[in-house]
Formats: structure tokens, C-alpha cells, sequence
């Protein structure tokens, strides 16, 4: 028996407010089905997920799994008697050991028996649990890669191996946190077809959390709607539950959205290769030449491994080329226009950067900082003033314009990549904050007011820190610290995959506006099918490096990428 009585939760602010994670959750889950639950980002979801696993304190109520029984007033030894009857798999989660798919799984079966699995006896846990791990890799359809290491594994090859080592805790309950979400076509559906298999072989009961409803009509046989961290409905039909929770979704705004004739980017006999020894993989990309003309919306589509973010990276500047080059057409008052290598360090290639915006699938706000902090520091960035006054500092210094310009270019990097790469030139990560020092945090609220409307962000955000933000409050909150400089061309990995469709809607619609009112140019990174039917006017649709098509018709281009991939969870859902 699994029960939910009562159950609540709240979390407080840095303010000493609180907001509500979720309130008089009761729930019975069946023995052996597939719950679904779905509801927008923020609804509880999640925190319910968490409740269940654990590892999260409620404030009242009580939960019980078997003869497994945990109130809220409870100590932690009751909570972890609830950890060892769950396993959770947590979206975005690759927390993996850097050995093969058997070592990982042997490792979790001796953990889960004797409480340490860094202590593994390989041999003795190959006799204990070998049959075992034998049926798992073959479960999760990894069994061919049993000798990879975890790091050659592909994003939807690392999500069944956490799934396998979750099942070796053999758990009365597993729970799915968005466990697709970020997965392209291709890869959710071999996930979504683990789960399957794990249920109906095992007889494991699962709850999946999903936002996506193409997800829950194919897996669930009952599904949960929630909003505002309630219940509001509990149904066998999922088909009826999934409509109603898309019924009120923001209808796509009408805006056609057309390109010039005008060419601001080219892309020219591009060649790059990748070539992974344990794995004996490779990925060779080889005469890639396309333009990119203003006031496309271009979605780069594919397969996972099929050399998208790769490409993004390149058309950045992030990452070198084996060949070729990519330029971009820059504006020069005095000099008219010319055409800027992205890969060779100038003043003009610093001129050219900060009219780009760069948004990767690692992108991450800082967990410390506020988010007006955080827009402080992009706005100083991408300043046209700081920038010029960076210039005349260089040269006082006696800094060369090639150091300078690759100085800069470490400001689109995250973080923890831009401290990286200056250590080991042995420059201090202070340098970037001299030459461009943050906006002033006053003038914040003012410059981004406009664009906090057009994404639905409450200026009150602008006080909050991430860990304080819903998953749809965050993403949103990232987007308006790369537009907030206004940039001409934005460059996007992927950025949105983790946002349920109603706010996916949100998004899309702003970005319409903002393209419209600003004039941007995008090239992007998705798997979301919707999303790049209703934004993109153009699609090139890639496969192991090369380029397949490159059409206006995305409606078309998007059918022969479901049919590419084997999707039957899409082609359910038509």
C-alpha cells in the first residue's frame, strides 16, 4: 500500500515570506501502475516527488509505503527508512561513476546491500549480483554497452543506466522526475519504452512527473492534475485530464515573422571531427555551408549526437574548426560594412559580440546572486560604453586588442568555464569585472521593465535567487539576461527544454514580440517539435555531422524528424 495523507509543505524566502510547495495532498497509488502527474512548473510537482522520496521535510501529514510509515514531526531515521523503499531519478540528474555501465550498476547493488559503494568489491559483488546486473542491462537495453564507460554514453543511454542503477536498490516504488525532458525525439522514446518494460517485467510501480502530455498519454494509466501545490483532479482518463490541463494555454500570437534578403552570418566548408577511443565513435562534420539572413528565426534539428550544439558552439566562436570559418556582417559608421571572422581575435570581433547573444543547455543562474545582480553584471558586459572604455583601459595597459578580445569573448562562457580557461593562462578572474564592470544595480529595474513584460516576469524577481524561482520563473529569468542587452542575433542550445507547454507557449510568444520589436535574428538548438513549428521559419535537419535538408517548411520538416527518430509517442498524440 502506498498512501499520501494530509500532506503539506511550505518553503521561506531569503525575505522571511513564504510560498506554498504543496497543501492537503491525499493520494492512494495502486500497486503495479503507472501515475502520472502534470501540472505547470511551480504547481508541486516536484516537491511531492521529493516528499515521497525522503528527502524532503513536510510539515504535516504523513506518507506510507508498505509498512514503511513516516509523519511529519518524524526524525530523520524514519525519512530514511523511506529512501531505502524508493528510488528517484531526478531530471537532468547524471550523477554516474566514471566506469563502465556494469561496474555502475554492480556498484549500486553491493551499496544497496552493505551501505557503501565506493567500498565495492568487484569481484565479490560480480558472483553476488552478476545474474542480476545481467538482467537489468538487457532491461534497459544497454547490455551491448555493458563495457562503455559512462562518459561515451549518450544523454539517453546515462538516463537509462541512473534508471538500472536505481532498480538494482529494488525499490516498492520508483519515481520519475521529467526524465525525457531534455531528450531529443529519438532518445525519449527508447527512455519511455525503459519504463515500460521496467513496469510491466518487474512490476515495479512508477510516478512520473511530466509536463509533457504526449509523455503521460503514452505511459500512465492514471494521471494526477496539480496546480498551485493541490490536487485538483485524479482521473483514469488521461486523455481528458491532459486537455483540461492545456485548456486555458495563451493561443499563439499572430505574427509572421519573415526574413530579409539580407545575409549577417555565413557559414563556410566548416569541418570538424571528434573521435571517442573507448567508445570507437566519431563524429565527423565536413562541408557545412550555409547563410543565415536577418530576421530568421533557423532551428538547427536532429538527433542527439548529430552535431547541433557543436555547430552553435562554432557559430560563436566557443569552439575551434578543423577548417572553414564563420563570419558575421558588422556595420562599421566610418568603414560601411565587412565581414568578421568569429574565430580570429580583433576589436572588430569584439564589436560583433556584443550584439550576440549566447543561451546553452548548461546555462545556469548563479545560486548566490539575485537576479538583478546577475543582470547588472550582463548589461556591464554587452554595454556599448563599457565596452569602448574597455578599449582605452587596454591600451593604457598595454594590452594587445587580441588579448582583449579574447578576454571578452570568456563573458558568454558560464562561470565556472570562464574562471577555467583564465587559470590557465594565469590571468585572475578579477580582470574581466576591471575592464567591464557591472551595471548599476539602480538602473536595472528601469532597463528591463519592458522586457519583464513581454515574458510574464514580475519585477519582484528581480530581488530573488534562483533557488527561490519556479523552473518556468527561471528560465524566463535567464532569457531576459541575454535580451537584455537588446542583441541583434541570438544564438540558443537548447535552452527551453525543461519548461512545461503552457509556459513553452509563454515564451514563444514573447519571443515572437521581441523579434518583431527589435528586429533579432535566432538560431536555435530543439527537440521540442511544437515549439519549432510555431517560432522557427526555417529548420536545417542534421544527422551524424551533415547537413539532410534545409527548408522554410517546417511542418514538413518536423514530420520527416518524428519519422527520422521513431517517435510513436509523438505520432500517438497526432
Amino acid at each position: 500500500m502506498i498512501k499520501v495523507e494530509n500532506l503539506y509543505k511550505n518553503y521561506k524566502l531569503s525575505d522571511g515570506n513564504e510560498i506554498i510547495g504543496i497543501k492537503n495532498i491525499n493520494l492512494e497509488i495502486k500497486e503495479g501502475e503507472i501515475l502520472g502527474i502534470i501540472g505547470t512548473s511551480g504547481s508541486g510537482k516536484t516537491t511531492l516527488l521529493r516528499c515521497l522520496r525522503g528527502v524532503e521535510r513536510f510539515d504535516e501529514g504523513k506518507i506510507t509505503v508498505d509498512d514503511v510509515e513516516v509523519n511529519a514531526g518524524d526524525s530523520k531515521y524514519y525519512y530514511n527508512q523511506l529512501k531505502k523503499v524508493t528510488a528517484i531519478h531526478l531530471q537532468r540528474n547524471f550523477g554516474l561513476w566514471p566506469a563502465s555501465c556494469r561496474e555502475n550498476i554492480l556498484r549500486k547493488f553491493y551499496g544497496a546491500k552493505y551501505g557503501d559503494e565506493a567500498s565495492t568489491n568487484l569481484k565479490e559483488a560480480e558472483e553476488e549480483f552478476g545474474e542480476e546486473t545481467d538482467k537489468l542491462l538487457k532491461l534497459v537495453g544497454l547490455k551491448d554497452k555493458e563495457k562503455y564507460s559512462s562518459l561515451v554514453l549518450s544523454g539517453g543511454e546515462k538516463q537509462r543506466l541512473i534508471m538500472a542503477r536505481q532498480l538494482a536498490k529494488r525499490p516498492k516504488l520508483l519515481l520519475l522526475d521529467e526524465p525525457a525532458t531534455m531528450a531529443c525525439p529519438k532518445t525519449k522514446q527508447e527512455i519511455l519504452d525503459a519504463v515500460k518494460k521496467i513496469n510491466k517485467e518487474l512490476g515495479v510501480t512508477v510516478v512520473v512527473v511530466s509536463h509533457l502530455p504526449e509523455v503521460q498519454k503514452y505511459l500512465a494509466d492514471r494521471i494526477v492534475l496539480m496546480d498551485n501545490g493541490e490536487i485538483v483532479e485524479i482521473s483514469d482518463d488521461v486523455n481528458a485530464i491532459t486537455n483540461k490541463f492545456l485548456s486555458d494555454m495563451e493561443p499563439i500570437v499572430d505574427i509572421d515573422l519573415k526574413a530579409s534578403d539580407e545575409s549577417i552570418i555565413k557559414v563556410n566548408d566548416i569541418k570538424k571531427e571528434f573521435y571517442v577511443l573507448q567508445a570507437g565513435v566519431s563524429l565527423q562534420m565536413e562541408d557545412i555551408n550555409f547563410e543565415v539572413k536577418k530576421g530568421d528565426i533557423l532551428t538547427l534539428l536532429g538527433p542527439s549526437g548529430a552535431g547541433k550544439t557543436v555547430l552553435l558552439r562554432i557559430m560563436d566562436g566557443l569552439d575551434e574548426t578543423d577548417d572553414g570559418n564563420v563570419t558575421y556582417k558588422l556595420e562599421k559608421d566610418d568603414n560601411g560594412e565587412m565581414w568578421v571572422d568569429i574565430h580570429k581575435p580583433s576589436l572588430n570581433r569584439m564589436d560583433v559580440r556584443r550584439k550576440v547573444g549566447f543561451m546553452y543547455q548548461e546555462f545556469a543562474l548563479q545560486h548566490y546572486a539575485t537576479i538583478r545582480d546577475q543582470l547588472a553584471v550582463k548589461l556591464g558586459y554587452k554595454n556599448n560604453q563599457v565596452v569602448e572604455n574597455a578599449k582605452k583601459i587596454a591600451k593604457k595597459e598595454g594590452l594587445s586588442d587580441e588579448l582583449l578580445d579574447s578576454l571578452y569573448l570568456l563573458t558568454d562562457l558560464t562561470e565556472d568555464e570562464a574562471k577555467r580557461r583564465l587559470e590557465q593562462v594565469g590571468i585572475m578572474p578579477q580582470s574581466l569585472d576591471d575592464l567591464f564592470p557591472k551595471f548599476p544595480a539602480k538602473a536595472v529595474k528601469e532597463t528591463v521593465a519592458d522586457l519583464f513584460e513581454h515574458l510574464d516576469l514580475s519585477l519582484d524577481v528581480l530581488d530573488r535567487r534562483s533557488y527561490e524561482l519556479s523552473g518556468g520563473q527561471k528560465v524566463r529569468a535567464m532569457l531576459s539576461i541575454v535580451l537584455a542587452s537588446k542583441p541583434d542575433i541570438l544564438l540558443l542550445d537548447e535552452p527551453f527544454g525543461d519548461l512545461d507547454p503552457k509556459t513553452l507557449r509563454v515564451v514563444s510568444n514573447s519571443i515572437k514580440k521581441l523579434c518583431k520589436e527589435y528586429g533579432i535574428t535566432i538560431v536555435m538548438v530543439s527537440h521540442n517539435t511544437e515549439f519549432m513549428k510555431e517560432l522557427s521559419n526555417r529548420g536545417i535537419f542534421m544527422n551524424d555531422g551533415e547537413i539532410l535538408d534545409d527548408s522554410h517548411d517546417m511542418d514538413k520538416l518536423v514530420k520527416n524528424f518524428i519519422e527520422f527518430c521513431h517517435a510513436d509517442y509523438l505520432l500517438e498524440d497526432e
